[in-house]
């Protein structure tokens, strides 16, 4: 496949063959507005089809010894650095999302670590009791068939968080990517099928219209989990639709992750960490710091310190070379984070940006002076818009932070390791850094409290979740 002709045709993915459907939708280029290609409309009897493939490729796969899942992984990790560039330009012109800094190939290097190292890892069988008495062990057994739903802000990388601990663990899957992103996890799937047995991994698209795919994923009786990364009211709907059939499910939905700035800190020394910690992929990253709380002691020279180093940072289409940071993914999200700036204009003082820009390109923003009740503040803006609070104490801080719905992650920037300990103690998410925001990584468990999600992904935690426990009593 040529990585730069537009309006490709692509085709769904069952059984390890492509697959047309009988109507199809553009995915277009956010930089530019272009066509990138056609993108399969799939029905629900295409969906069964898939589900149907994975059922069956299921009763071989998941009696592969262990060793030989392991292999079939490396080979999977294998051909994702094989295509890495075509993948990563293929991002790039549905995503927006530049190819340089932490774009597209950045992306793709991330994906290249987590599938070597989910590869690596293994649930060998737990000895409870060996004695006299009996021995009791506990072993973990797949699932079954894997509904991964992704989002559109990661498309590469996503997909591979749900599909890699899936298949170590024996399970298949049928995956349905965002229709805002979906080429390139065909690709990606096309690129997997071309190592793995027909139906172990699947891919249907759908443009979320009438067809209402992943509702019937959700609640289909033959997918025995989901695995879903969005928003929390898509999340909701998804816990509410397995019910039913008693799904197992891993839920990452929405982030308002916060940081805590005291006023020990080297104001020029955190800038570019706190700037990239809140605008990596242009703030369009579940993970990314949204709310910033900066201590009365240093809030004037964070503020500059911060604005000086936003303003050198180029935006433009993602497939130019020179670009840091590029557009809006869609224009639903676009409305979303210009409505939440004009409120924050509103009340704070805008330091940089506030202002929508030609097509989906939004400028970052940064927009002091505000309280925890402002709706740039409170609601997720998912974009390239970062509020800032003062405070006077840590309790007062803790307390601005934790004053959320959601938990995904949260930050403590300071010299003091104590106080570091402290406050990361007290707030109320699934992760805290510290003098840095968003670093996940494929050996730590990853995963919110509160509204941000259920369970967790990465390392052997995250893999255990793709397994039924079953304890056998000799």
């Amino acid at each position: 496949m040529s990585t730069t002709t537009l309006a490709e045709k692509f085709s769904l993915i069952i059984g390890g063959e492509a697959r047309s459907a009988n109507a199809s939708f553009d995915v277009i280029n956010p930089s530019t507005g272009e066509t990138v290609g056609e993108a399969p409309e799939a029905s629900i009897a295409d969906l069964d089809l898939a589900v149907e493939a994975a059922n069956a490729a299921f009763k071989s796969w998941s009696r592969l010894p262990d060793d030989e899942l392991q292999k079939a992984c490396e080979a999977v990790a294998a051909q994702i650095d094989a295509h890495s560039e075509e993948l990563a330009q293929l991002v790039t012109l549905e995503q927006g999302k530049p190819l340089n800094g932490l774009g597209s190939r950045w992306e793709l290097g991330a994906a290249s670590a987590w599938a070597h190292y989910t590869a690596s890892l293994s649930l060998p069988v737990k000895v409870i009791q060996d004695n006299e008495e009996g021995r009791v062990e506990m072993h973990r057994e797949p699932l079954g068939v894997v509904g991964s739903i992704t989002p559109w802000n990661f498309p590469v990388m996503i997909a591979v968080w749900h599909i890699m601990p899936a298949l170590r663990t024996g399970n298949t899957v049928v995956i349905k990517p965002s229709p805002n992103t979906p080429l390139s996890t065909i690709r990606l799937v096309e690129i997997m099928n071309s190592v793995l047995p027909a139906g172990v991994v699947n891919c249907i698209t759908a443009s979320d219209g009438a067809s209402n795919i992943g509702s019937a994923m959700s609640s289909h009786p033959d997918i025995r989990k989901v695995v879903f990364t969005g928003s929390c009211s898509t999340g909701q709907k998804i816990m509410r639709s397995a019910s039913e059939t008693m799904k197992r499910l891993t839920l990452e939905m929405g982030g308002n992750d916060a940081g805590i700035v005291l006023g020990d800190v080297d104001a020029q020394a955190i800038a570019e960490p706190l700037f990239w910690g809140a605008f990596i992929n242009n703030g369009q990253t579940c993970a990314a710091l949204k709310r910033l709380y900066v201590h009365e002691d240093v809030y004037d020279d964070v503020c500059k310190a911060l604005v000086d180093f936003a303003r050198a940072i180029p935006v433009g289409d993602g497939m130019d070379e020179t670009s840091i940071l590029g557009p809006i993914q869609n224009q639903a999200q676009f409305d979303i984070i210009d409505r939440l700036v004009k409120a924050g204009a509103e009340q704070g003082r805008v330091l940089l940006g506030g202002q929508a820009q030609d097509g989906l390109f939004y400028n970052p923003t940064i927009i002091a002076d505000l309280d925890n009740h402002n709706p740039l503040v409170r609601e997720e803006q998912f974009g390239p818009a970062l509020p800032i609070v003062k405070f006077s104490s840590h309790a007062e801080a803790i307390a601005l932070a934790n004053d959320s719905e959601n938990g995904l992650g949260g930050s403590v920037w300071t010299n003091d390791k104590d106080a570091a300990k402290e406050i990361a103690a007290s707030m109320e998410c699934g992760s805290v850094w510290v003098n840095k925001h968003g670093m996940i990584q494929p050996n730590a468990p990853f995963g919110g409290v509160k509204k941000s999600g259920l369970g967790v992904e990465f390392a052997e935690e995250g893999l255990a979740e793709y397994t039924d426990i079953k304890v056998i009593f000799y």
